[in-house]
């Protein structure tokens, strides 16, 4: 028995690897965000404070959930692995649901001003770019 390997093009490598260190940033800032939370807050004005305090557990846990998945997501894309799919669809919905807080809920474009929408959708436009890629890499062979 015999099984041909597709080789992906140079391009998703690149692709891979951008997307690791992107997703790696993210969980650079969620530790950030947990483990020096009173440095943080020191930077912040009152109301920019009150809103970062108004996080709640959910809203951090979906954080958590976006990053790690999406970080997990690219090594499993580099691994050439088709599990890397349904873990950007996990980090997208948890990106959603913590940008959905941050914006609609907790209301911080009222504290921070309109450069609160920038992250969320460059955010949600990724997770939906790598669940488009990682679909195509499925059709293509280049994962299994």
């Amino acid at each position: 028995m015999t099984t041909t390997t597709v080789k992906p093009p140079t391009w998703f490598w690149v692709v891979g690897v951008i997307a690791l260190l992107w997703n790696l940033m993210g969980v650079f800032n969620y530790l950030s965000q947990a483990f020096n939370k009173q440095l943080i807050l020191e930077g912040l004005d009152e109301a920019q404070r009150g809103v970062f305090e108004g996080i709640p557990a959910w809203a951090t846990a979906a954080f958590a959930i976006a990053v790690f998945s999406g970080t997990l997501g690219c090594i499993g894309l580099l691994l050439r692995k088709k599990w890397a799919r349904p873990l950007f669809i996990i980090s997208l919905l948890a990106a959603i649901a913590q940008f959905g807080h941050w914006l609609f809920i907790n209301n911080a474009v009222e504290a921070f001003g309109p450069s609160s929408y920038a992250m969320p959708i460059i955010v949600i436009l990724i997770g939906i770019y790598l669940i488009f890629f990682s679909k195509q890499g499925i059709q293509k062979g280049w994962l299994k």
